[in-house]
């Protein structure tokens, strides 16, 4: 793995999926992408899931969001979404700081309400993204040992 770039270990990771989670966690990255330029995507390919945060530094402490992707679905993670304004009640968990929202494609970001949690999350982030800089990934941690990537079979 080491002669391949971030983008492609990124895409490596991903290809483990079943093709149908692996297109939708495409699908959603290519989303969060285009709706937080500059963000730096910290990818950490971990025991339980493969998770790709966005923030403003390469500090883990400073992302804002992240990308959980599962076997059988993919997260929108807010990480300091436990004080986030939620009136609908959208925002799940109930660790001190971490909220989030199951994704049923990429359009589920698309949602008015959806789109104001993430709106009213980066007023809040500091440093804020610099959208002049361009996007960038940055590989932070493979997990020698992992859950398989794709469910068994039923």
């Amino acid at each position: 793995m080491r002669d391949l770039s971030p983008e492609e270990q990124l895409d490596s990771f991903l290809a483990r999926y079943t093709p149908a989670i692996a297109a939708q966690a495409r699908a959603v990255l290519a989303k969060m992408r285009s709706l937080l330029p500059g963000a730096i995507e910290l990818v950490y390919d971990n025991y339980n899931a493969l998770a790709i945060g966005f923030g403003s530094t390469e500090r883990t402490s400073d992302a804002v969001f992240s990308i959980a992707v599962f076997p059988r679905w993919v997260s929108l993670f807010f990480l300091h979404g436990a004080n986030l304004p939620d009136p609908k009640h959208l925002l799940k968990g109930s660790g001190k700081t971490a909220r989030h929202i199951v994704l049923y494609g990429p359009e589920t970001l698309d949602l008015p309400e959806v789109y104001a949690l993430m709106v009213h999350a980066l007023k809040r982030a500091s440093p804020p993204l610099d959208p002049r800089r361009p996007n960038r990934v940055v590989i932070k941690s493979v997990s020698v040992k992992q859950r398989p990537r794709r469910p068994k079979a039923l």
